[in-house]
Formats: structure tokens, sequence, C-alpha cells
């Protein structure tokens, strides 16, 4: 985990002086690419590291620079401790103790206890309420994977459930709205794709390295994008579905129908998923216009009823 990482070179250099690369990559087990990158992020923050090339050289701190405990507000701290902990689904158990070990050391005693009550104000769990695989495993071979320059293979599975075999450069971890995905060069498609965890099997490192290239970080925001393709329809929903209906809209969307129902005005783009959502809501939402995506969910239904007639 790279924040780990960074805090433990900053301790070893405070500690032990001058570390080469390549004694930092073997502690650490990755590529001196990676320590070099590393110490770049280090000098962005603030902390001097100098350079001494040569025999004997290596990478150290500026003489009589010590870390001002003081630096970190109480809110910086407790920001620190709730992203790490939040972490917990993807840092193994050790890793994730030497992590906030490593922090709460920055914490003066007299603070310790408002940075506490700070970060027990917020939780944070990104494990699902409910799960049928445990993707830690994955998650641990991605990570290895990543610091050795070493390609995966896999199985994927597309949105129809054709599935294919895939060999990938990895080069970033991602998690978007509580899924993870891997993003890296496809080796079949020949550019850079995001594949979902969940959509994967038999997930393996090779034994073949490769040379990363340069790449650009995936687009993961598409609000611009959604708001040119997306029209506004007319549903009739049931209140026990509004919950799930305000993952979609708001509450400004929603117009009371009688006690127990409400019209809503909901974000809709003509596609398999979309028709999904609203057909997941079964028979406590009707679709009132436009006529067409209506007449569409009936012949859905219709396709439906007419399989389990057979």
């Amino acid at each position: 985990m790279k924040i780990d990482r960074l805090v433990s070179i900053i301790m070893i250099l405070l500690d032990k002086r001058r570390k080469s690369a390549q004694e930092l990559a073997d502690i650490f087990e990755v590529s001196p690419r990676t320590i070099y990158r590393d110490i770049d992020t280090i000098s962005m923050s603030g902390i001097p590291v100098r350079s001494t090339p040569g025999v004997g050289g290596g990478f150290e701190i500026m003489e009589n620079y010590k870390i001002d405990r003081n630096v970190f507000s109480a809110t910086d701290l407790s920001a620190i401790l709730m992203g790490l902990s939040g972490l917990s689904d993807m840092i193994r158990g050790d890793e994730l103790v030497q992590a906030l070990s490593k922090v709460k050391s920055f914490i003066p005693a007299d603070r310790a206890k408002d940075i506490e009550l700070q970060v027990n104000q917020i939780q944070i769990d990104l494990s699902p309420w409910t799960g049928t695989r445990n993707i830690g495993t994955y998650l641990e071979i991605i990570k290895k994977a990543l610091q050795e320059s070493r390609l995966l293979a896999f199985d994927y599975a597309d949105r129809y459930g054709k599935k294919t075999e895939r060999t990938v450069e990895p080069y970033q971890l991602v998690l978007k709205n509580s899924h993870w995905y891997v993003y890296g060069f496809c080796h079949i498609r020949d550019d850079f794709r995001l594949f979902r965890l969940s959509r994967t099997s038999n997930l393996r490192t090779k034994e073949v390295g490769f040379i990363p290239r340069d790449f650009q970080t995936p687009q993961l925001a598409f609000d611009d994008t959604l708001k040119t393709m997306q029209s506004r329809i007319r549903i009739r929903i049931h209140a026990s579905v509004m919950e799930r209906v305000l993952d979609f809209c708001t509450h400004e969307d929603m117009t009371p129908d009688g006690d127990e129902y409400y019209i809503v005005s909901f974000p809709f783009i003509e596609n398999d998923y979309y028709y999904h959502i609203l057909l997941g809501f079964g028979h406590r939402c009707e679709c009132l216009k436009p006529l067409h995506i209506r007449e569409e969910i009936k012949r859905r239904i219709q396709q439906m009823a007419h399989m389990y007639e057979l």
C-alpha cells in the first residue's frame, strides 16, 4: 500500500540516514523505479530529501530536519486515520496496524482525545451489505502484480455474460461507487480498459513481466456526458420503493399522489441498464410518460411472462 510505504520510507530515512534506491526497493519488495516515484512524492510534500550519486550514495533527509508534529492539525490527522480505516478491506491486517501506528505516532498526547473523537464521528465501511465472493484475494494478487510490473491473466464476462480470456498490463486499482476495478492495457483490445473485478474469474499473475508504458488515468466522472444523454420520464411509485428511487434523483423530483404514492420526474437513458432499473421496482412502479417507453416496458414484461408460460 503506497501510503504505508511512503510513511515507512520517511521513518527509515529519519532513522538510518542514507539509503540507496536498491536498498529501499529490497526492503519493500518493489522496483527501484517505484522508489524514485515515492521519493518524488515525499519531496513534493515538503520533506527535503537529498540524493547523493556514486558509490555509497543514496537518499537522505537533510541534516537537522525534524518533522514538526504540530504541522498536522487535528482535522488532518483525523482525515488520514479515517481514510486508512476505510481501506480495511484492501489492506492486510498487519499492514493496516503498522500504517495506523505510524500515523498515530504523530499525535501529541494533549490532542489524542480530540482526534479520537473526530475519527469516531465518521465510520467508513466499503464492504457490501451482502456478497457472494470475497475480493480480498484478487486485490492482493493485483497489488503484487502492480508492484512487480507483471502481467495479469483472467476470464472476463461482459454485461451480456459473454466470456473472453484477457491478458492485461495492470496500472491502477480503482474503487468507484463501492465497486473495485483494475485499469490496464489489454493485449486483446490493444488499448487501455477498465475491468470490474466482480466480472472476473480465474485471476492469476503471469511469470512474464512488462515495461510500463505512459498512460492517462481513466475518466471516472461522466456527469456532463450523462446530462446530454439523459431525458426525464414520468413515473408513479409506491412509497415503499422511495428509498431506492432516491439513489437516482432527489426529493425535489417527487410530488405526492395521494397518501402512499408519488409522481417522479426520473432521469432516464434508453438502454438496457435503465430499463432494468425500472423493472427492478416491480409492480410498485408505473411509467406514465412518454408513451413509447411505457410500451417498451410493457413488451419486456410480456416477454418475461411468456418465458414462464412455456
